[in-house]
């Protein structure tokens, strides 16, 4: 077969497409010419021996059982901002409705400064009232540039959008209204998220859908309690990397375990209710138990709790309908409800 005359095969095959506009799209020609950017590293959450947990502008999560340390540990990374002397700002999104009060009043006993906390330049907190309020504040943070932000919890987020945990299209159109736009607003977004009930999805990770871990931008870290959290008392907890996307994190963990061993948080209390927050490195060789069992709590209650809930009529609709209706604390309130919601999906 002869080859059209008047073609100059020398020319690459690309030469005449005219109509590209290469503004579109990422330079990779200057980005070479200069140093190739670093890996990320995680930035918030600082260990005892300097590395940390929590990565910058990127999605993270927390995931563990009620009363495990979660919110603890997420309140001690945005205390690291808020200290005298500290600079950054910090958002709470709560929807698992603690109150202002109670989120103060622990930040406090973190070492959080009064004077950073009364100023709405260095912190913010809200309790949306439904999925107009939230993507206000959303909006708002696009100005405001929050260092770190807060989501506590992703159980409560998924319900004011009247979406289903179980959903990865609804869960990924809350991630790309409430989450991703956090993170493009340079915050270190640190999710608050729950297990579920069935022993297939714990050993997954967070309950739902999966695709609650193919978010995750930066680290997820299953919670454990190791020593329970009491007033008080203090208390302790395992940390694990579920999923560590850019390994700045397992890189100084040890190896060999399917979930590493990231740490061991640990409330220290003094007198007058201070408390010293510490999250220790792991030692080389050290992991966390493999047991990804129910912890904490009393089954025989719970199973008695979820029942209540079943018998309302109308149902529960969320954690702060339970603890209007029946009188109950805002973490039994949520622990039943999260029980009550896997039960209807099994």
């Amino acid at each position: 077969m002869s080859l059209p005359v008047g073609k100059n095969y020398n020319e690459a095959p690309w030469a005449d497409e005219t109509d590209i506009d290469y503004n579109r799209y990422f330079d990779i020609a200057a980005l070479l010419k200069g140093e190739l950017p670093p890996s990320p590293v995680p930035k918030y959450g600082i260990r005892d021996d300097g590395h940390a947990l929590f990565y910058d502008e990127q999605v993270n999560f927390v995931f563990g059982d009620p009363e495990g340390g979660k919110t603890w540990l997420a309140l001690t990374a945005a205390s690291e901002l808020l200290r005298l002397g500290a600079t950054g700002r910090v958002l709470v999104i709560d929807l698992d409705h603690n109150g202002a009060a109670a989120t103060v009043t622990r930040l406090l006993a973190l070492g959080a400064d009064r004077d950073a906390l009364a100023d709405p330049e260095r912190f913010l907190y809200v309790e949306p009232e439904d999925r107009l309020h939230a993507t206000e504040v959303v909006a708002d943070m696009a100005a405001w540039k929050p260092a770190i932000a807060v989501v506590d919890s992703m159980g409560e987020l998924l319900p004011l959008f009247g979406s289903s945990s179980n959903s990865a299209d609804d869960f990924t159109t809350v991630h790309s209204r409430i989450l991703k736009p956090l993170a493009k607003a340079g915050a270190c977004v640190i999710v608050i998220d729950h297990l579920s009930k069935g022993s297939d999805s714990r050993t997954f990770g967070a309950g739902g859908t999966a695709a609650k871990k193919r978010a995750v931008g930066g680290v997820s870290l299953r919670v454990r309690a190791k020593d329970a959290f009491t007033p008080g008392k203090g208390g302790s907890a395992y940390l694990t990397i579920n999923k560590d996307r850019h390994g700045g994190l397992r890189e100084h963990c040890p190896s060999g375990d399917r979930e590493p061993l990231a740490g061991l948080f640990e409330l220290r209390v003094f007198d007058g209710g201070v408390l010293e927050p510490v999250i220790h490195a792991p030692k080389d060789g050290q992991s966390a138990p493999t047991d990804f069992g129910i912890s904490g709590g009393d089954p025989q209650r719970l199973a008695e709790d979820v029942a209540t809930l079943d018998a309302l009529d109308p149902p529960p609709s969320s954690q702060r309908d339970v603890c209007a209706r029946m009188s109950w604390g805002g973490n039994r309130a949520a622990e039943a409800l999260r029980a009550w919601r896997d039960s209807r999906r099994e």
